[in-house]
């Protein structure tokens, strides 16, 4: 249940942004991590390529090198996409630019040859990956220095609210999102850690779970001009529901309708 001073506060403590500020997100889906699949590596450049032919949106994850540079890949470890182990945040960019994926001839992107790719010709939302221990600032910074004079549309977004609040305070202008899933916290204690999640984050838009739609917490701040996106869209019939209860879709495989390949 949604008490109305809650309402209050989430007006006062994180107030919707500007419509024109974030109108570009709704209405444009986004493909997850690229278009990925059938020989084609989550997180490559020749996905994200794909994506820009088909005329989707760009959904990708960033994590900071050991030199302060912001490359894209989304785990913590090189096991899982490479033939390497270890930490992405242990190596260097000109170490981890050097890295192939496993079975494919492309290497680890940064995040500045990512947005040289897409030269503005369609949206990305680009997701700052840290774990508790990390900087926060140092992980933000590494992102901003590389969209400073980048004119494309483009936002930031994280789990951490810490992400959303150092742009709200250090880059005012970069369009910033607060990702959520409820999983298995639903309730008090849950809906409170969001709550306070958003008011110390002061987000744009929101990120949800599609497995958390409908949702009242997202339907509420929805109502008040917050843009709701939801992930990861992976069938036809997550993709019905992130029509009725979300502004856009980041989605992959059959969750682009039966579009994508």
């Amino acid at each position: 249940m949604r008490l109305f001073p809650l309402s209050l506060l989430d007006r006062w403590v994180a107030p919707a942004p500007d419509p024109h500020k974030v109108a570009w997100m709704a209405g444009q889906d986004y493909a997850h991590r690229g278009l990925h699949g059938a020989g084609r590596v989550e997180n490559s450049l020749g996905a994200f390529e794909d994506a820009l032919a088909r005329g989707y949106g760009i959904e990708c994850d960033v994590r900071r090198a050991s030199d302060g540079r912001a490359m894209v890949f989304h785990d913590a470890d090189l096991a899982r996409l490479t033939d390497e182990t270890g930490l992405v945040a242990a190596r260097d960019s000109k170490a981890l630019g050097a890295i192939r994926f496993s079975g494919s001839g492309e290497t680890i992107p940064s995040l500045r040859e990512v947005l040289t790719l897409i030269g503005g010709r369609t949206p990305i939302l680009i997701e700052l990956k840290a774990s508790r221990e990390e900087r926060i600032a140092a992980l933000c910074l590494s992102v901003r220095r590389v969209l400073e004079g980048y004119t494309g549309p483009h936002a930031v977004m994280s789990f951490d609210p810490r992400v959303a609040r150092w742009f709200y305070r250090h880059s005012p202008h970069t369009v910033r999102g607060l990702v959520v899933t409820e999983d298995e916290d639903k309730a008090l204690p849950g809906h409170l850690r969001r709550q306070f999640a958003l008011w110390h984050g002061r987000p744009d838009f929101l990120a949800y779970d599609i497995r958390d739609l409908p949702s009242r917490f997202a339907a509420a701040q929805r109502r008040r001009g917050l843009c709701v996106l939801t992930w990861t869209v992976r069938t036809p019939q997550h993709l019905e529901r992130a029509r009725a209860h979300a502004d856009a879709a980041i989605a992959e495989g059959d969750g682009f309708g039966g579009a994508a390949a």
